[in-house]
């Protein structure tokens, strides 16, 4: 994503779609570490305990104990995190899901597909788009 070695956080509870990230990341030649929290409560602790804050969080709607929408609820609230690129990567394609994520500053919305090469590239879309983004 960055040429720095920044972690990139996903937020990710089906563990088939961690290790189709974690490939497809790789097959597009993407460094950064990949951190990965099964849900927004565990996310939003190791944002708050990270040093250095990650150059993109990958996230999913769907988790236990403390949903998407939750998680950017309360990352949004804090001045430290809120400024963190956020792009859902989720099955959900309702409606109000992607209203509430665009209305919480999410950076873009985009579906899983099942199909592992289409999966690729919405991978290297997100990668070139962040590869150029500047932040602050």
């Amino acid at each position: 994503m960055k040429t720095s070695a920044r972690p990139i956080l996903l937020l990710e509870d089906d563990q088939v779609d961690v290790l189709t990230t974690r490939r497809a990341l790789k097959e597009i030649h993407v460094s950064n570490p990949l951190v990965v929290c099964e849900n927004g409560e565990e996310g939003l602790a190791w944002l708050r305990a990270a040093a250095e804050p990650p150059c993109l969080v990958l996230l999913d709607l769907n988790m236990p104990v403390m949903n998407g929408i939750e998680f950017l609820e309360n990352v949004k609230r804090d001045e430290r995190l809120r400024r963190i690129p956020t792009v859902v990567l989720t099955t959900s394609e309702e409606t109000a899901d992607k209203t509430r994520s665009f209305d919480l500053g999410i950076a873009g919305y985009m579906a899983k597909s099942v199909d592992y090469r289409r999966f690729v590239e919405v991978m290297r879309s997100i990668d070139a788009y962040w590869t150029m983004s500047e932040q602050p």
